[in-house]
């Protein structure tokens, strides 16, 4: 499969060959300049490129080259032809199962960076060779790369779906709603419990859409449909200010097309505008 990941944890032995580097400085990864576009760098080690690192993590491979991720130790003078990118834009480009994996990266590279140190009895924790994980040697309290979900959700009524914005986003931009997924509780409850607390509706007939992975810092976007079943709109006035049943043929400005929730939006109107069952 040309862009199949496989993951790894330890790295290859023997002489290095030329590997991916998920190089970033901040929340930015470092691309190179081709005759195709923009592409990761591909060397031995960052060195070749006059850069050195605060650390570096193995992956695994992709598309047949053995692949890692790097905290840059500055980025003062980069390398001719190489610039920084957001990690938005990367996830937005043309392959994404790479922008995915450059996601996937950023978020090990975080949690490796925050959990030096046991947040038990302090002492450094050391990384295990048979698991992605870090443990503490005194009080062998283990860590993993945390993983948030959060549920979407967008409810039909009819030819319409609701659409809802927070009070942090631009006037007329919309979107489907969401919360995080609480401690003990069902994915399914969380749907309805999100949907009373942020809009004061009922809904029914829970349908799944499919899952995206969102590296902002660690989440896990699980999307789901379903009908509206009753209630008048009752925005809670913390974290939404509006919300309304939008027809398909009159949407707002929606969020961009790299979340899943313009993506369910999209499939959703598509389907109600051609008369179809979800």
């Amino acid at each position: 499969m040309k862009n199949h990941f496989e993951p790894g944890i330890a790295a290859p032995a023997g002489p290095a060959a030329p590997a991916l580097w998920f190089a970033f400085h901040k929340a930015e990864l470092l691309l190179a300049q081709s005759a195709g576009g923009v592409c990761l760098p591909h060397c031995r080690d960052l060195t070749e490129l006059g850069l050195s690192s605060v650390r570096r993590i193995y992956l695994g491979t992709y598309a047949g080259s053995h692949c890692y991720v790097s905290e840059l130790a500055h980025a003062d003078a980069l390398p001719d032809g190489h610039a920084l990118q957001g990690l938005r834009a990367v996830l937005g480009g043309p392959d994404p199962a790479l922008g995915n994996l450059a996601g996937r990266a950023f978020q090990i590279m975080e949690w490796d960076r925050n959990h030096q140190y046991c947040s038990r009895c302090g002492t450094p924790t050391e990384v295990r060779s048979d698991e992605r994980s870090r443990v503490c040697p005194s009080c062998r309290y283990t860590t993993y790369p945390p993983v948030s979900p959060a549920i979407m959700i967008l409810i039909v009524r009819g030819r319409e779906i609701l659409l809802a914005r927070k009070k942090d986003w631009p006037q007329g931009r919309y979107s489907a709603l969401a919360g995080f997924v609480e401690p003990g509780e069902e994915l399914e409850d969380t749907v309805h419990r999100e949907t009373r607390e942020e809009v004061g509706l009922e809904i029914n007939n829970l349908r799944y859409f499919g899952s995206q992975p969102w590296p902002f810092p660690h989440q896990l976007m699980i999307a789901f449909t379903a009908d509206y079943a009753g209630g008048d709109i009752t925005p809670d006035g913390i974290e939404i200010e509006e919300a309304a049943f939008f027809d398909v043929a009159k949407l707002p400005n929606l969020p961009a097309g790299i979340s899943i929730s313009r993506r369910m939006i999209d499939a959703v109107s598509a389907k109600l505008a051609r008369g179809e069952k979800l």
